[in-house]
């Protein structure tokens, strides 16, 4: 593990310099988990307590508590080396801590020394967009990845307390469903009173965040030099280094809440108000628009297409000092009966029947039928059961996104065009053999409750492919306005959402929308 490139130091050059702390156990399996998370929650919600109630002073005095805290290394090294998707992906230094001996020392050396060496330059990788085009990503160096998180521990309890609403993107507890299920709040009933949209696509935000802007809002924050390190590191690409005069790296651990904190305001700016008494807490004035954002990601339900433009102007100038804009080639103005995409929907308001309906868009499903094509070509060759160990999860994880909206017609069709799909896949496996003699081998009544003939399966285990069409449509419950898993007075609301159980043959997939027992607020 390179600990700095200043430094260039050596795994064994890190455990060294801090084999003289006390408090880590020397096995990483040794580690309670338990007692360590409660530690890290509990002084999570006295950051985001003494936010709320306005007491700088305090917080600055528990954000130097977390920085410094053990329970908050060990969390934050298990969270980059064990739990994030890209734990197994190196920086500049060709370096991942995968065994528990390197976990430790990388976790005493983040609570000592995280925050004081200089960063090291992030590595420039590629990954393929939806759109054909490629998304450029600056993976740190395993040390300054466990740095960012124990910083980030620290700053996104303070923020919870005074981010907006109606934002929901990379934010604990919220997800792409709040945001839907906020556009189906105001957009449904026969008529909309909010029927002009601003549907805004931002150029690159990630990118050309401006770093003075933003370091602005950390004024005060304990760890505000590490960030700006962090944001000027430069980033190496086929060896050559090139500095960062702006923009976070997607790929940071900290840069998700960096894009958040940089575009906090901008419901004010667009002229979003809502009420603040608690009998209405959440719920939008009358005539004001209504601003829904997942990160870069947003849309402005508007009262009249002269406000939807007023909106756009004003979003114009508030982003230009923080050094964004809009793509003019995908930010356009339209009336909900005309419909718009959004996190993978299509939303609509229909005159007749008079109802706002929100199904998986048509690029979405035409990308999900395109992949299951060729992974179903990758696999000729394989056996049966292959092919629905490789499917499953797919088919599963899909599902399990597109359960919320007006999905079953669609989940049928797509149903109907694996079958086919299959019957492909076995031909080329078995050229000289029959349909008839195919079906007979790999189509049946598999599940064992339920009647579905043409279901594709292994004979020998009785496994088989799962069917979208099993999955209940259910509509998901939106979380309240101002909730926050960081909110001691909360605890049992959000006990409550993560404890409803699922349906029978119901997804389990990483992701998947819990449900609350409460009515949301938030409402317009």
């Amino acid at each position: 593990m390179t600990v700095t490139p200043a430094s260039a130091g050596t795994l064994d050059a890190a455990v060294s310099v801090v084999n003289g702390s006390r408090g880590f156990p020397e096995d990483w399996d040794q580690v309670d988990w338990a007692r360590a998370e409660a530690e890290v929650r509990r002084l999570r919600q006295r950051i985001f307590t003494a936010s709320r109630a306005g007491e700088h002073r305090k917080v600055r005095s528990l954000q130097r508590l977390m920085l410094r805290s053990r329970a908050n290394a060990l969390i934050s090294t298990r969270r980059v080396t064990q739990i994030n998707q890209g734990r197994g992906t190196a920086g500049i230094d060709g370096r991942t801590a995968l065994f528990g001996s390197q976990r430790i020392a990388l976790a005493r050396w983040a609570q000592q020394r995280g925050n004081r060496p200089p960063a090291a330059p992030v590595r420039r990788i590629y990954i393929p967009k939806a759109n054909g085009n490629r998304r450029p990503l600056g993976i740190p160096v395993i040390s300054d990845r466990a740095a960012q998180a124990v910083v980030l521990n620290a700053l996104e309890p303070e923020w919870e307390a005074r981010f907006e609403s109606r934002s929901y993107g990379f934010r604990p507890g919220r997800g792409c469903h709040d945001a839907i299920e906020a556009i189906f709040a105001v957009g449904k009933g026969k008529s909309p009173k909010r029927a002009w949209v601003l549907d805004a696509d931002l150029t690159a935000a990630f990118d050309r965040i401006n770093h003075n802007r933003l370091l602005e809002h950390l004024h005060g924050f304990p760890a505000r030099q590490s960030v700006a390190r962090w944001l000027r590191a430069g980033v190496v690409e086929n060896r050559r280094y090139a500095p960062t005069l702006e923009g976070t790296p997607q790929g940071g651990v900290i840069s998700p809440l960096l894009m958040n904190i940089a575009l906090h305001g901008i419901e004010t700016a667009a002229g979003a108000r809502q009420y603040t008494t608690p009998a209405r807490r959440g719920w939008s004035v009358p005539g004001t628009p209504v601003v829904v954002r997942y990160a870069d990601d947003l849309v402005a339900l508007c009262s009249s297409q002269e406000q939807a433009e007023q909106v756009k102007e004003r979003l114009a100038q508030w982003l230009a000092p923080r050094g964004l804009t809009f793509n003019e080639d995908k930010t356009r103005i339209v009336h909900l009966s005309e419909g718009f995409d959004f996190l993978g929907f299509t939303v609509r308001h229909y005159r007749n029947p008079g109802k706002l309906l929100i199904p998986p868009s048509t690029a979405a499903v035409k990308r999900f039928r395109a992949r299951l094509r060729t992974e179903v070509r990758s696999l000729y060759g394989a056996n049966a059961m292959a092919v629905i160990s490789r499917l499953n999860p797919i088919l599963r994880g899909w599902a399990a996104y597109y359960r919320t909206g007006v999905s079953k017609e669609v989940f049928g069709d797509i149903d109907s065009t694996l079958v086919w799909t299959m019957l492909k896949w076995a031909k080329h496996r078995h050229e000289t053999k029959s349909y008839r003699w195919i079906v007979n081998r790999y189509f049946g009544r598999f599940h064992p409750t339920r009647q579905d003939r043409w279901l594709f399966g292994d004979r020998e285990t009785g496994a088989c492919l799962t069917r979208l069409s099993w999955t209940p449509i259910r509509r998901h419950q939106m979380v309240d306005a101002d909730a926050s898993p960081d909110d001691p007075a909360l605890a049992y609301y959000w006990r409550q959402r993560r404890r409803r159980p699922l349906p029978p043959d119901t997804p389990t997939a990483p992701g998947l929308p819990p449900y609350t027992l409460r009515r949301p607020q938030g409402l317009a």
